[in-house]
């Protein structure tokens, strides 16, 4: 690791810190969690923290429509722990701040609901100028631009927007290092910052703290490295075993050192070069990736979300029941399903009769559940925490 940009990383951080505490935002989340208000994994019935594992997206742009209203009483009965926005949900500024109010008062006060949206900036991003919303430029564009401080400045009208209109996760920011130019879902869509890893975990802070400076998780993607790839993981099983190097890692390792990593998110992709993976099982599905390099390796002990469960690698070289076990033995702890191509309304329930029936049998995977289910409590903590600063900010105007 070089030594000069890792320190100039660090000066970022400092500098990101000032310019967030001289811009209005809301409370900053805490990177230590606070008391627990919810009730502890061991409390309360496995179905419930199975939902917790269950993030969806849905179809309907106003509260009044029908996939709408599913989702809002899937969180009232806690069986999904939160919502993600596709362009097909977006009409308006007003319209998605009710849609958010209503999910958050459906969703338990002491576990308030994710609700997630891509918002990367360049061609990766949901919201849009004709919606109303101040569009960003791609991750490439902003690192030839400019330095990782002048990209702070940028995200922080991104957050603050995103915050103003009720969002309380950004699936970003990509940390996979531009190794292919060519690579048709990283390179050539302008979303890696560099090939220069440690720029990549520069500009992957400065995203990381303007989004905390406004109370907006993030999640760095798409572990272990997409970056490299040939092909693109939502059209089917892509390997990248010859192409893949242990550089890919490095974003990951000092953002998650540096404490800026608030989830995980992990790549369909199959990559032997990690130490007894499976020639036929994606990252996102193993035990050698998630437990092993993720948690041990890079001491990643926060909330590991999988990319979308329903993408063609997925989807074609897996059954459901298969997809979800596997992901949640090798330590995933969210299970996206983006509702995308085939929605399906019952997919928690599903999930839940999945993964149900098989820990009444298997210790170890109610264990896992459990364990998902108290770092799932965690992260919410920090976004109670960070709303109450908002709302005593609110108050004392």
């Amino acid at each position: 690791m070089k030594a000069p940009f890792r320190n100039a990383a660090a000066a970022v951080l400092a500098s990101l810190s000032i310019l967030a505490a001289q811009l209005p935002a809301r409370s900053e989340i805490a990177v230590e969690a606070p008391e627990r208000t919810a009730a502890k994994a061991e409390e309360i019935p496995i179905r419930q923290k199975i939902g917790q594992m269950i993030l969806v997206g849905f179809v309907g742009m106003t509260p009044s429509r029908t996939g709408v209203r599913t989702v809002l009483e899937q969180l009232e009965a806690g069986e999904i722990g939160g919502v993600l926005y596709l362009g097909r949900n977006l009409k308006n500024r007003k319209t998605v701040q009710r849609m958010n109010a209503a999910f958050r008062a459906a969703a338990p006060t002491a576990l308030p609901p994710l609700i997630a949206i891509d918002q990367e900036g360049g061609r990766v991003q949901r919201l849009r100028g004709r919606d109303g919303f101040p569009e960003t430029p791609s991750a490439k564009r902003l690192a030839r631009k400019g330095s990782p401080i002048d990209a702070g400045r940028t995200y922080q009208v991104l957050a603050e927007n995103l915050a103003d209109w009720g969002f309380t996760l950004n699936l970003g920011p990509v940390v996979d290092v531009d190794a292919n130019p060519r690579n048709p879902i990283i390179g050539r869509l302008g979303r890696s910052y560099s090939s220069d890893p440690e720029r990549v975990a520069a500009y992957g802070a400065a995203f990381v703290s303007a989004h905390r400076a406004h109370g907006v998780l993030t999640a760095l993607k798409h572990f272990p490295g997409h970056g490299s790839s040939l092909r693109d993981s939502h059209k089917g099983a892509v390997d990248i075993t010859r192409t893949w190097s242990e550089d890919e890692l490095i974003p990951f390792r000092q953002l998650i050192a540096d404490g800026m990593a608030d989830l995980v998110m992990t790549a369909h992709v199959i990559n032997r070069t990690i130490a007894g993976a499976n020639r036929t099982v994606p990252m996102s599905l193993s035990k050698d990736a998630l437990a092993g390099v993720l948690r041990g390796d890079l001491g990643f002990t926060g909330v590991i979300i999988s990319d979308d469960i329903q993408m063609d690698a997925i989807w074609w070289n897996f059954t459901l029941k298969e997809a979800v076990l596997k992901a949640v033995m090798a330590g995933t702890d969210i299970l996206l399903f983006a509702n995308d191509k085939r929605p399906d309304p019952a997919i928690p329930a599903k999930v839940a009769d999945i993964l149900e029936a098989a820990a009444a049998t298997d210790p170890d995977l109610a264990r896992k559940i459990d364990a998902a289910y108290d770092r799932i409590l965690t992260l919410k903590g920090r976004l109670l925490s960070a709303g109450d600063g908002a709302a005593d900010a609110s108050m004392a105007q």
